[in-house]
């Protein structure tokens, strides 16, 4: 395998955005030119959404009108409800993600009457609806009404998840998480989406890819992986010990370091924050001083910092969901960005087609079978 730096395409520049970078000029991870920091202090995931996709931040009579056009979004069709009962209980819930997407793809297919805004804005709405509307269905038999009067995406989620109005200290960590996750510039699904839409198919087929791509663990199942590790110990001391075995062992510990980062995630501090609020609101005293432990020794023996997803493992536990439902809460969020960079890709298409490095064999002769010595 070729030990080139451009490996994994590290480093290479692959496309022109205006969404969002990871650090022009110094200035770190920002959204239309909007600092992450100020956005998660300052905005909703509403007004992120509709600044990704319109490109630029809403009024306030514009934010109430996206948000109602949101909430008229979220129900599902009866076609899509028969799919979604079909699938098992023990199916990944990014795999029911995946199926969903494509499913109402075939229900209400990109065309003339519904374009590519209405359909990133009826994935916006929808996307927490089918994801509930199979656990539940799966987990206790019942088909739920998947319509809440919660104006908030973050809400809507938790309100389906609890069949209950959400505490507004998890609702707001949960906001806040999802304008984190929002956009992230050139990551892996923002890239499959990019690919896919380069050869001109429906919005629905750059979604489907993107999830799939996300599902793996060096992408979005990467909280998962850390709120699995998080969990294995009951001590913060317990966590030390465990984890310079680990590292002896030379194990990979998810949750830390980054591909675009080398001194830190801008956005873990903002997400630490939250995950701390959180566990001393519901007096924990096991999870997140494992966390924090966690943290020092990844420092002090690898210098590695933690991302987005290591501190968003314990702010969502802390909210009572379930941790296969990280990463599909992942692209609940990031649908937004995904969405910008299909309607971006196609404002000025070319395919996407790299080149290989090829390392197989130099040009040789093809030898018929009947003369072939085995």
């Amino acid at each position: 395998m070729s030990k080139d730096k451009s490996a994994g395409l590290a480093g290479v520049i692959a496309g022109k955005t205006a969404i969002s970078t990871v650090g022009k000029e110094g200035l770190g991870l920002t959204y239309r030119g909007y600092s992450i920091h100020d956005l998660a202090e300052h905005s909703t995931f509403e007004e992120v959404a509709y600044l990704l996709i319109y490109g630029r931040l809403p009024d306030e009579k514009e934010l109430k009108q996206y948000r109602e056009r949101l909430c008229q979004l979220r129900d599902l069709p009866k076609e899509l409800k028969t799919v979604l009962e079909q699938l098992p209980g023990d199916a990944h819930p990014m795999d029911v993600m995946r199926t969903g997407c494509s499913a109402l793809g075939s229900l209400e297919p990109e065309n003339d009457k519904r374009d590519q805004f209405a359909v990133a804005n009826r994935l916006i709405a929808c996307f927490s609806s089918i994801l509930l509307y199979w656990h539940h269905f799966r987990k206790n038999g019942r088909r739920i009404e998947p319509v809440t009067d919660d104006e908030t995406s973050a809400g809507h989620f938790l309100h389906l998840l609890h069949g209950k109005k959400p505490d507004e200290l998890q609702r707001r960590a949960i906001d806040v998480s999802m304008i984190l996750y929002a956009e992230h510039e050139f990551n892996a699904s923002t890239f499959t989406a990019r690919v896919i839409t380069s050869t001109l198919p429906d919005f629905y087929s750059a979604v489907t890819g993107a999830i799939g791509a996300l599902r793996g663990p060096l992408h979005g199942g990467a909280n998962e992986a850390a709120m699995e590790l998080i969990e294995r110990f009951t001590s913060a001391d317990e966590a030390e010990n465990g984890l310079s075995e680990m590292l002896a062992a030379k194990n990979l510990i998810m949750g830390f370091g980054h591909r675009v980062y080398t001194v830190s995630d801008p956005r873990s501090d903002v997400i630490k924050s939250w995950s701390k609020k959180l566990a001393q609101a519901l007096g924990d005293k096991r999870l997140y001083p494992v966390s924090e432990r966690i943290e020092q020794v990844m420092w002090r023996e690898r210098k590695l910092f933690p991302n987005l997803d290591f501190y968003s493992a314990t702010t969502y536990h802390f909210c009572g969901i379930p941790t296969p439902m990280f990463t599909p809460l992942f692209v609940v969020s990031r649908i937004t960005g995904w969405s910008a960079h299909i309607i971006e890709q196609r404002s000025d298409n070319r395919l996407i087609r790299p080149l290989a490095d090829y390392t197989g064999p130099a040009p040789r002769p093809l030898v018929p079978i009947s003369k072939r010595i085995g």
